[in-house]
């Protein structure tokens, strides 16, 4: 049985994280901890959820019980603290934190180079099935559709756009042999001027409790297609994190993402 930490047991995904890992018999939760000024330090982990039977009280940090993989979605900062602790006492990651500056994910590259790591914005399989089918798509048409993606999401998120909308929009870019850093477009206002040809648009709504929405759009001449997702349970991202953590557990060292987990990477070439 493989020995799991959760890293922000008291947020959203915290408790959501701690109802999954419970009802999985391939893991065990061991460890379950906060940021050391957090209310929930030192409650019982069984008041963050309906379960009744966890013993664990929610930690001062990171240190602590032992365990063999850490689950982290918090923020950027305390993601990158924590795995500096995984990478000098040999523990395994799965990161579904969101928001990282370019420094910073080098700083996530490196230290895969030290564990085992499954880094993925967004772990959901059907999300990651849209991203295959994005590939599929930008391929067929090419630089003869203008390309949109719009997402939405509660109003809680503090990032823009969310982490799974750029990762659309990075694996269209590439399929079309783009740079999304040259041809993203992320505001537009004003008299912004005709449309470019070679644009991905983005465009961000947050609203209320919206769990997750993303759809991207390909426009030609007489025809659209769209290819969306919807969320409507933080339960599908809890159970793709157990996933990795199975997965991962199995695996030296290197940087890894769902689509390696689900074993669909290069099913289009």
């Amino acid at each position: 049985m493989i020995r799991i930490a959760i890293a922000g047991a008291a947020g959203r995904m915290g408790r959501a994280l701690l109802s999954a890992g419970h009802a999985d018999d391939r893991v065990l939760v061991a460890h379950v901890f906060e940021r050391p000024d957090h209310e929930s330090v030192g409650r019982s982990a069984s008041a963050l959820t309906d379960i009744q039977s966890s013993q664990l009280s929610v930690s001062e940090g990171i240190a602590g019980a032992p365990f063999d993989v850490l689950i982290d979605f918090t923020s950027p900062e305390s993601t990158l603290i924590n795995l500096d602790y995984c990478a000098a006492n040999g523990i395994k990651a799965v990161i579904g934190t969101t928001g990282f500056s370019v420094q910073q994910q080098e700083h996530i590259r490196r230290v895969a180079e030290k564990i085992a790591i499954v880094w993925a914005p967004n772990m959901s399989v059907g999300v990651n099935i849209t991203l295959k089918l994005l590939e599929v798509a930008a391929k067929a048409f090419g630089n003869d559709a203008d390309i949109e993606v719009i997402e939405a999401h509660h109003r809680h998120k503090v990032d823009a756009p969310s982490g799974t909308a750029l990762k659309m929009g990075e694996v269209v870019a590439k399929a079309l042999g783009r740079n999304l850093s040259d041809h993203g477009v992320f505001a537009r206002e004003g008299a912004v001027g005709p449309r470019a040809d070679r644009e991905i648009g983005f465009s961000t709504i947050r609203a209320a409790d919206v769990v997750g929405e993303h759809s991207v759009w390909f426009a030609g001449s007489g025809e659209r297609v769209e290819i969306v997702h919807k969320a409507t349970s933080r339960e599908i991202y809890a159970l793709g994190a157990i996933r990795s953590t199975v997965w991962v557990a199995d695996q030296d060292v290197g940087l890894f993402d769902m689509q390696d987990v689900l074993g669909i990477k290069d099913v289009t070439g």
